[in-house]
This record gives C-alpha cells, sequence and structure tokens, in this order.
C-alpha cells in the first residue's frame, strides 16, 4: 500500500504522516510541487528521528507516479468523496491518495477516477476538513485494519501489511 501527498503545503503535516508512514512501514509519495523544501528543519522535526525508516519517493507528477508505482487501484480521499472511507474495500497494493490543505485534489482530479473517491464522514458541517496529517491516519489505519481480516495470520505474526 502506498500513502500519496499530492502536493502537501505544510511541512509538519507531511512530517508528521512520515513518521505515521515509516510506523507501519508503508511507502510515502510526494508528488507535484511541495510548499516547502524536504530538507526544511520543520518537516525533519515533525518526523522526529525516524526519517531512516521512511520509504519517500518523490515524483514530478501524477502521471510520473502512476508509471513508478502502478497501483493497482487508487482511492482519492476527499471531502466530495463518494462514499465513506469505511466502506472502501481497500487491496494490499493500492494507493491511498490525499490532496493538499488548500484545495484537496479538485473536482476534476476526483472526476477522472469514478467510484473510487472517499469520504471521512463528519457531523458538524461549520468543519469544512480534518487535519491532512489525521486524515492519512484515519484511512490508513482503516485500510490495514481490513486488509489484516483477510490475511489474519498476517496480523497475528505482526508482520508489515505491505509484505503481503
Amino acid at each position: 500500500m502506498d500513502v500519496v501527498l499530492v502536493e502537501p503545503l505544510i511541512p509538519q503535516n507531511t512530517g508528521s504522516i512520515a513518521r505515521t508512514c515509516a510506523a507501519v512501514e508503508t511507502p510515502l509519495h510526494l508528488v507535484g510541487k511541495l510548499g516547502f523544501e524536504i530538507t526544511e528543519k520543520r518537516i525533519r522535526r515533525a518526523g522526529l528521528d525516524y526519517w531512516p525508516y521512511v520509504k519517500l519517493v518523490k515524483h514530478a507528477s501524477w502521471e510520473e507516479y502512476l508509471l513508478a508505482a502502478r497501483p493497482p487501484r487508487v482511492w482519492l480521499v476527499s471531502k466530495h468523496g463518494e462514499q465513506s472511507y469505511l466502506d472502501a474495500d481497500y487491496g494490499p497494493h493500492d494507493a491511498l491518495v490525499f490532496g493538499n490543505e488548500v484545495k484537496g485534489l479538485g473536482k476534476e482530479f476526483l472526476k477522472r477516477y469514478p467510484g473510487q473517491s472517499i469520504l471521512i464522514p463528519m457531523s458538524c458541517p461549520a468543519v469544512r476538513s480534518l487535519n491532512l496529517s489525521n486524515a492519512v491516519s484515519i484511512v490508513l489505519f482503516e485500510a490495514r485494519r481490513q486488509i489484516a481480516q483477510k490475511v489474519p495470520h498476517r496480523a497475528l505474526l505482526r508482520e508489515p501489511l505491505n509484505k503481503v
């Protein structure tokens, strides 16, 4: 499974996401123009001393990511998603794709993948969105939970799910 951030803007969010990805041995792909330098102290601090464990890959464009990673399916996470993230049927090699903190993925991007956009339901209409790092954690851990149910022996052995 891949976590993909398209044009992330806030270094602390990306650092926190990198730490989460390191913890569960999930590759982190950064796509497009970043709103920061990957060497910035703020992003390094957010990831603490876990950077050696982050499988980080940068791609100049979405098309470059698709050619390099070739995910069998992408799940686009957006407040405009078509279904709850709880109802998606995740596979071990799928990509979880998140837009940036200001504009998300955009409706045109979502239109390219009908039936593959998901959302995290929120009950308060005054809250526009969740923090990107929190959203990644919520969806990534649900996907891992579902995959572990499909291959329970892996979960019992505590093996990384990306080696399934």
